[in-house]
C-alpha cells in the first residue's frame, strides 16, 4: 500500500486505540473463521478484514459509518480510512 496524505478522519486521532483481545468479535460467536484482525478506531471493537470469508469489519463500517480502522495484527501500524480510501502508518 502507498502511503497517503492523511485525511481528516485519521489527523483527528490522537490515541490509536488497540486490540483488546486477539479474536474476531463476530467470528467467535458465529463459530467461522478469520484471516487478519482489524480495530475500530471510534468503538473499540475488533473484527476480520476482506481477507476474511466473513469481511465483518467492513461490515461494521457499512453499518455504522465509523470511518477509520487500524491493524490488530502483531508489527504491523497502520490505519485505513474508508470514505476517503486512505491509508497512513503511524
Amino acid at each position: 500500500m502507498d502511503e497517503q496524505e492523511p485525511c481528516s478522519h485519521i489527523t483527528a486521532i490522537k490515541n490509536v486505540r488497540l486490540s483488546e483481545d486477539y479474536v474476531c468479535e463476530e467470528c467467535i460467536k458465529h463459530r467461522t473463521e478469520w484471516m487478519h484482525l482489524r480495530t475500530c478506531q471510534t468503538c473499540g471493537i475488533t473484527l476480520c478484514c476482506d481477507d476474511s470469508p466473513q469481511k465483518h469489519m467492513t461490515k461494521h463500517y457499512h453499518s455504522t459509518q465509523h470511518p477509520v480502522i487500524s491493524s490488530a495484527e502483531p508489527g504491523e501500524r497502520w490505519l485505513w480510512c474508508y470514505p476517503d480510501e486512505v491509508f497512513a502508518e503511524y
